[in-house]
């Protein structure tokens, strides 16, 4: 009996493995599906979210949102490769108003991508108010140098924003919020990436600047070849020192993750906190780091949180409580449209989802599943180490989600002010909290759906918007040239006029 055992485990063993290889093997990038297949996976996509989103109709109305999932559907009477199909899945979604609900190439594509070494789009751009201006290029390995900060006026014969205002039409955000979107197309990449997924690519493109003199030039520039791999043989390293590696890598995740620097000629402390995820060792940063500020009579702290896309609200929720003067909520409402969904199958976590809401959530008159504890439990200012003294919050489009839920619960504290720009997280709530990804089966595109839906102060307007700055300072095209920080340069400009 164990011999049998042993050669039926290991023979379904080889089968997985050959089943998953093949699979593998047979995967073409430029694979074309069927339309009835991709509207199997599109019905799907369309009835997951209309069963367990919670926030479907909450910025887009009903009868809009029905328009849009329809138009998705009338789409699909031919058949397309996956970029193709994603396209329309991300232009549907982006309707939601939803910064927490997007879509993903399947696990297949994301293994092609990898390894393909595609063309490299070659320009980053920056949307400010009134101009789009070069944020860096290799242009020079087309034989030209456009510097950072010239004005760009057209692409492919277009205006330039007109170009911007297709692409944003793509991306998810909380409500409105343009601020988001404009900086969502300006980091580092996304141009090219957002121009690949809404339109492909071309071989070469044109695009018109203003020169020196300000006039307007042309330029073709073709897509550049990615680097190629360095195939140099090293010499095999010693444990220990690949262990010290590991170590120093670590230190410095850490370190860009969480940060703090004293100038105790200005009695002033610099925090960057650049994410609120778990793994980053932010609870025993907060106490050290607040310990270190009594110790040294540090008068004013900076926490910067313009690169903080957010993380777990718990972490979030410690450092406001290590500020704040009174008791504080995080939620007037907090909850989901149901424990589980009928299609869990292809839903991520869908049962242990089930058995969590089954004991963190009640259902309530309305039908919903409210997380209760959140919505009654004031949560108390820590008193040991508590800072008192002048507080400055950095904020920008790329502060989102729990740093947005931050930004909010300290704006208004009589010691605290918050300096830059407009928060990408809403200022009234946001839909997130628990987020499982799911698999369309037929083309193996994911995307994600968050389950809760949160809305920090009932009375605040929905207007869709970010939590604003007490003092607005935006990025110019000369700050841009120049290489200045102008939000740093005005908390030190406060700092000394205290």
């Amino acid at each position: 009996m164990r011999k049998r055992f042993v050669i039926l485990f290991y023979g379904c063993l080889l089968l997985m493995m050959v089943g998953c290889t093949g699979s593998r093997s047979s995967f073409k990038a430029d694979q074309k599906y069927p339309p009835a297949k991709l509207q199997q996976d599109y019905s799907l996509f369309r009835n997951i979210l209309e069963e367990s989103h919670p926030s479907v109709s909450w910025y887009t109305p009903a009868d809009s949102m029905q328009y849009y999932f329809d138009w998705g559907y009338r789409q699909l009477t031919d058949s397309m490769t996956e970029p193709q199909f994603r396209r329309i899945l991300t232009y549907v979604i982006s309707k939601i108003h939803c910064g927490h609900t997007s879509t993903r190439y399947s696990k297949h594509y994301i293994n092609y991508l990898d390894t393909a070494r595609l063309p490299l789009f070659p320009v980053s751009v920056k949307v400010l108010n009134n101009d789009t201006v070069v944020l860096n290029n290799t242009l020079q390995r087309n034989k030209l140098t456009l510097p950072r900060g010239t004005i760009l006026t057209k692409f492919d014969g277009q205006p330039f924003m007109q170009v911007i205002d297709s692409l944003v039409k793509f991306i998810p955000n909380d409500g409105f919020n343009e601020t988001y979107l404009h900086q969502t197309v300006s980091n580092r990449g996304a141009f090219g990436a957002w121009l690949r997924l809404t339109q492909g690519w071309k071989k070469s493109y044109e695009m018109g600047y203003l020169d020196s003199a300000g006039q307007e030039q042309l330029v073709q520039f073709n897509l550049l070849e990615p680097p190629k791999k360095d195939t140099t043989r090293r010499p095999k390293i010693p444990d220990i020192r690949e262990t010290l590696r590991r170590r120093e890598r670590r230190e410095e995740r850490l370190f860009d993750a969480r940060s703090m620097q004293i100038d105790t000629g200005l009695s002033a402390a610099y925090m960057t906190v650049n994410t609120f995820n778990n793994g980053n060792a932010l609870h025993a940063f907060f106490k050290s780091s607040f310990r270190e500020l009594k110790k040294e009579h540090i008068r004013h702290l900076v926490i910067d949180i313009r690169g903080n896309g957010g993380g777990n609200v718990n972490h979030s929720t410690y450092l406001t409580r290590m500020l704040v003067d009174a008791p504080f909520k995080i939620a007037d409402s907090l909850y989901a449209a149901n424990k589980r969904s009928k299609y869990g199958r292809h839903i991520q976590y869908n049962w242990i989802t089930g058995i969590f809401m089954s004991f963190i959530t009640r259902k309530r008159a309305d039908g919903k599943y409210h997380f209760g504890y959140y919505e009654r439990h004031f949560f108390k200012p820590v008193k040991k180490n508590h800072f008192t003294g002048n507080v400055y919050v950095l904020t920008g489009p790329n502060s989102f989600s729990a740093a947005a839920i931050f930004a909010r619960a300290v704006k208004g504290q009589q010691h605290i002010k918050l300096i830059g720009e407009e928060t990408g997280g809403g200022n009234y709530g946001n839909t997130a909290w628990f987020i499982p990804n799911v698999t369309l089966p037929e083309t193996g595109i994911r995307f994600r759906l968050p389950k809760f839906r949160l809305v920090i102060n009932k009375d605040t307007e929905k207007n869709g918007r970010g939590v604003m700055p007490d003092i607005m300072v935006q990025p110019t095209r000369t700050s841009m040239i120049q290489n200045r920080d102008l939000k740093v340069e005005k908390v030190r400009e406060l700092i000394i006029d205290q």
